[in-house]
């Protein structure tokens, strides 16, 4: 059962960053028009440098399609954990109103880095 939980909860965890990074490429999604002014400049930033967005894209693509199936999961964790982190603290700082998702997928982060830590233990040796 546990399997068959955690496979349910990684692909919705895969599909929403692969999603996220297609977005990043082909703007599908619309923008909400009440987003905070902070949120609205931070986006603005991220789009002025250029190669920020397509960098970010690129990884929650790879990540996502890593996170699906269970023999590359620990990978997929690996690669998602670092978009992760600056979504969280970006909420914390900028959005905390939105905060609710971003801890979802980062307990769902975490529990497959547990699950997996004995794949992670020769990078620690």
């Amino acid at each position: 059962m546990k399997n068959k939980i955690l496979f349910a909860a990684s692909l919705l965890f895969g599909l929403a960053f692969i999603n996220s990074g297609l977005n990043k490429f082909f703007y599908y999604m619309p923008v909400p028009e009440d987003l905070p002014e902070q949120v609205v400049k931070t986006m603005e930033a991220f789009n002025s440098i250029g190669w920020v967005q397509p960098l970010v894209a690129v990884a929650e693509i790879i990540g996502g399609l890593l996170f699906i199936p269970k023999k590359s999961r620990a990978l997929g964790a690996i690669v998602i954990f670092p978009v992760m982190i600056g979504i969280l603290v970006h909420h914390i700082t900028v959005a905390p109103s939105g905060l609710l998702m971003p801890l979802l997928l980062f307990a769902i982060l975490l529990w497959v880095i547990v699950d997996n830590y004995e794949k992670y233990l020769p990078m620690l040796q």
